[in-house]
């Protein structure tokens, strides 16, 4: 299986990289670009790790967000995931089931990044994060973690 990239826009200029986006995709940028969910759903987290799900539906998209802690992801799917990055470089990366990239960040590093299902299929991933890492990790809003039912029926 390959892992394939395929570059939409280049980065933009560095005093203004996002110059070339639609402005609706510059407001959420400027909304989201400090959140740590870097998932649909926050499913476990320890001391030592965060364990997230994404699933995104054909057309599904999950907003920007930060990435400051050392993580790896795998996918259970193919399908083509179209990326919106913090240098406005707009890639799609046409992955594969079983593929698994892992991803380091020194102190002060991050990256920020939306993406969009633009494949005809869903898309799967569990992202695990590492704790502690270099950076302080991002808070995550109750809404974003796994919740159970008070009773079961």
């Amino acid at each position: 299986m390959e892992h394939r990239i395929t570059e939409i826009a280049p980065a933009g200029p560095p005093e203004d990289p996002l110059r070339d986006w639609p402005e609706a995709l510059r407001r959420e940028f400027a909304e989201h670009q400090y959140s740590g969910c870097v998932g649909n759903l926050l499913v476990s987290e320890t001391e030592r790790c965060r364990v997230w799900h994404l699933h995104l539906p054909p057309g599904g998209w999950l907003t920007f967000h930060r990435h400051v802690l050392d993580y790896f992801w795998t996918t259970t799917t193919r399908g083509i995931a179209r990326g919106f990055y913090q240098d406005g470089r707009i890639v799609d990366v046409h992955h594969y089931p079983g593929e698994t990239r892992h991803f380091r960040h020194g102190q002060g590093e991050y990256f920020v990044h939306g993406i969009k299902n633009v494949g005809d299929t869903d898309l799967v991933f569990v992202t695990v994060e590492f704790l502690p890492g270099d950076n302080p990790a991002i808070d995550i809003p109750d809404s974003a973690r796994l919740s159970f039912p008070s009773t079961l029926a």
